[in-house]
C-alpha cells in the first residue's frame, strides 16, 4: 500500500473513531444524566466530526496531488472539495 492509501486510512479511521467517541459519550449522558446541554454537544461535535471526516480525506487528497504535482487529480479533488463546501454552505443556509 502506498503512503497515501496509508494516510487517507489514517484520517478516516481517526475521523470515524473521535466521532463514534462523541457519539457514544452523548448517548450516555442523555441516557444516564437526563441529557440536556451537555449531551446535545456531544452528539453534536459526533455528527460534525462524522461530516468532517470525508471533507478531510478530500483535503488531504487534494494537498498530496498537488505536492506530487498531479495536476489533473488535483484540479479534480479540488472540484469534490468545491462541491462539498458548497453543499455544507447550502444546508447550513437552509437550517438558518
Amino acid at each position: 500500500m502506498n503512503d497515501l492509501e496509508t494516510t487517507l486510512g489514517r484520517v478516516l479511521r481517526v475521523g470515524v473513531t473521535l466521532s463514534t467517541i462523541a457519539l457514544v459519550a452523548g448517548l450516555g449522558v442523555a441516557a444516564f444524566a437526563g441529557g440536556g446541554p451537555p449531551a446535545t454537544r456531544l452528539l453534536t461535535i459526533g455528527v460534525l466530526l462524522l461530516i468532517a471526516t470525508p471533507v478531510a480525506r478530500v483535503v488531504v487528497s487534494a494537498l498530496a496531488y498537488l505536492q506530487k504535482r498531479d495536476w489533473t487529480f488535483a484540479l479534480l479533488t479540488l472540484i469534490v472539495l468545491g462541491e462539498l463546501i458548497a453543499s455544507i454552505a447550502a444546508a447550513m443556509r437552509s437550517l438558518g
